[in-house]
This record gives structure tokens, C-alpha cells and sequence, in this order.
């Protein structure tokens, strides 16, 4: 019997898809000679779809190039998308979030986006916070019944009071999703101004803003926070001193806000993602000898989620479904911490 031709391509079909077909993978090896890009460097996001890699790589992969690509492997016909053989498709539970109110940190883009968009679409009502108006009016547009944006900087007092009282008096969930990187500096090169601020933003606004709603929650008899940590909480070798140090103090706020606050109702957990293709702008300068240190640790990632997949694990924890599950530390990183 002759071998039936392989499914057509798509914007959302896997790198892997791309790489094993006839006609597909002539394309993106065409794309990656032309970045100078040696082929071994899409191992981590090889089970992303092509589409995915336009956020990773913050505009330097346009929208354009993938839908050209998509057109040029079909001929120029655009096919039915179809899911992905073993792809991942998000299921949203309706109703999960039915009458409650979540504020979600960060929610202008990435993991707090999606988070925000998942709560949403499952019935909630989202307090989204962020730096950016502009990003979250057009979040705010997509949920205009179920959002409400505030502008603010979490580590402002006056900024967490506003979120607060966005909220009109009811607080069913937290997620501090808010994050910054670092420069990947070790401690003789970490500068005042980096640990300041990946440390105010990353550990000491989640401790604001939790220590806010906590009174609320008290009150209820109820509620859920979780933190978004990291890999960098469970290992040395995976960012610079300042992140780490930073997402390290959120498993101990996680840990002790569980313990002192389990008898009054509140769960309080933590998420650790691995690497989440984000698009989350780095730096513009990196420390040389961190990043020199960390590269072959940060080269055993064994692929990136996505946004999405991250929004999964976190509203998981924040509902009701995680109703037995306090103190946890729930590492979404794709198995890279059993390496």
C-alpha cells in the first residue's frame, strides 16, 4: 500500500511536525541559515507550535515569516487547522470560577495574561494588575464584563491599596504572578540597583499585596493565593543570585502563609515554572561570567511550555479543585527538576 501523505502544516502544528516533513523541514532550515542559527538551538522548543516561536523570539521572528511559511509548505493555500497528533489543546472547565472575584498580577501579558483569560473565561470575575494600561485595556477588551484593569506598580503601598479596593470588598484568589528577570550576575557582580528591583517586584510585592488580602480572606473563611516561583527556587544553576534569592523567598512566604493561615480556610501554594516561551524581555546587559556559568545548565531545559500550559497549573491551585492542596510547591517545568 503507498504511504499517505502527511498532514498538511499549520501555524500550530509542533517544530517536530515541521522538522519530519518532506517540505516542511527545507523551510525552517532555510529560516535558521538565514538567522545563523545551527539547528541544535531549537531543542528546547521543539514541541512548541511554529506560531509560539514568534513570541519567543520578541519580533525578530515576524508574524509575517510564519504565515508565509505556512502558505509556501501548502502551496499557497491556507489549510483547516486541525489539532496536532499528542499536541496539547487547553480545555476551559465552565463555570470553575463561577461568582468569585481574582485578582491576578502581571496580567498585561505571559503567564499573568493567560492566567487572567483562563479565570475569565471560566466565569470569573478578574482584578487584573499590571504596569502597563496599554496592554491591559486590551486584555480588559476581550472580558468587558468579567475585568477590571488597575494600573499600578506592586510595590507601591498606594498601588496595592487600589487593587485592593478594585475588588469591592470580595478577594476569592490571589495569583502574584508579577516578575522580572535578572542580569544572571553572581553576588561580587550584583549591583544594588538589580537586587533592589528584582527583589522588590518578584518576593517583596507578592508579601504586599498577600498581606493585603489576607484580612479579606480571613474574614470569608476562604480563600486562595498561589505564587508563581520558579525553577531558580529549586536550584543554583538556573538564573543569577538576585532571582534566585528571590524566588527562593517565595517558597518560604508560600510555606509560612500556608501553615500560619490553613486554619482559617486559606490555601496557599506555589507554582515553579521551567523555561515558558513568554517572550519576557532580558536584560540588555548580562553579566558575562554568570551567563558563561549557567549556559550549560540552562542548555538541559528539556523544552518550553507555554503561557497557557503555566495558566493550567496556576488556576488548578487556585480552585476549588486544588481543594486539599496547601503549602504545595508544584514544579510545571516539563520534568526538569528530576534531571
Amino acid at each position: 500500500m503507498p504511504t499517505p501523505p502527511p498532514p498538511p502544516l499549520t501555524a500550530h502544528s509542533t517544530i517536530d511536525a515541521w522538522l519530519a516533513h518532506p517540505k516542511g523541514a527545507p523551510l525552517i532550515q532555510a529560516l535558521l541559515d538565514q538567522a545563523g542559527v545551527p539547528q541544535e538551538m531549537l531543542a528546547p522548543v521543539r514541541t512548541l507550535p511554529l506560531q509560539q516561536l514568534v513570541v519567543v523570539s520578541q519580533g525578530q521572528l515576524p508574524q509575517a515569516v510564519v504565515d508565509e511559511l505556512v502558505l509556501r509548505v501548502n502551496d499557497g493555500v491556507v489549510p483547516t487547522e486541525e489539532n496536532e497528533p499528542g499536541g496539547w489543546t487547553e480545555r476551559v472547565t465552565p463555570g470553575r470560577f463561577d461568582g468569585k472575584t481574582v485578582i491576578v498580577t502581571g496580567a498585561a501579558a505571559g503567564i499573568g495574561r493567560a492566567t487572567a483569560s483562563r479565570i475569565a473565561r471560566e466565569g470569573g470575575r478578574v482584578i487584573a494588575a499590571d504596569v502597563s494600561a496599554e496592554r491591559l485595556e486590551a486584555f480588559a477588551s476581550s472580558f468587558p464584563d468579567r475585568a477590571t484593569v488597575v494600573v499600578g506598580d506592586i510595590t507601591r503601598q498606594d498601588d496595592i491599596d487600589r487593587i485592593v479596593t478594585a475588588a469591592d470588598g470580595r478577594i476569592d484568589a490571589l495569583a502574584n504572578v508579577a516578575g522580572v528577570n535578572d542580569d544572571f550576575s553572581p553576588v561580587h557582580e550584583t549591583s544594588d540597583e538589580v537586587w533592589d528591583r528584582v527583589i522588590g517586584i518578584n518576593l517583596t510585592g507578592g508579601f504586599k499585596l498577600s498581606r493585603a488580602v489576607l484580612p479579606v480572606m480571613i474574614a470569608a473563611g476562604a480563600g486562595s493565593i498561589v505564587n508563581v516561583a520558579s525553577e531558580a527556587a529549586l536550584r543554583g544553576n538556573s538564573s543569577g543570585t538576585a532571582y534566585t534569592v528571590s524566588k527562593h523567598g517565595v517558597l518560604g512566604l508560600t510555606r509560612s502563609a500556608a501553615f500560619m493561615y490553613g486554619p482559617h480556610g486559606i490555601r496557599v501554594n506555589a507554582v515553579a515554572p521551567g523555561g515558558v516561551a513568554t517572550g519576557i524581555p532580558m536584560p540588555a546587559h548580562l553579566s558575562r561570567t554568570g551567563s558563561a556559568r549557567l549556559a550549560p545548565f540552562q542548555q538541559a531545559i528539556p523544552s518550553l511550555a507555554t503561557a497557557e500550559q503555566l495558566a493550567a497549573s496556576i488556576t488548578f491551585l487556585l480552585s476549588d479543585d486544588g481543594i486539599n492542596i496547601n503549602g504545595a510547591v508544584l514544579p510545571s517545568d516539563g520534568g526538569w527538576s528530576v534531571q
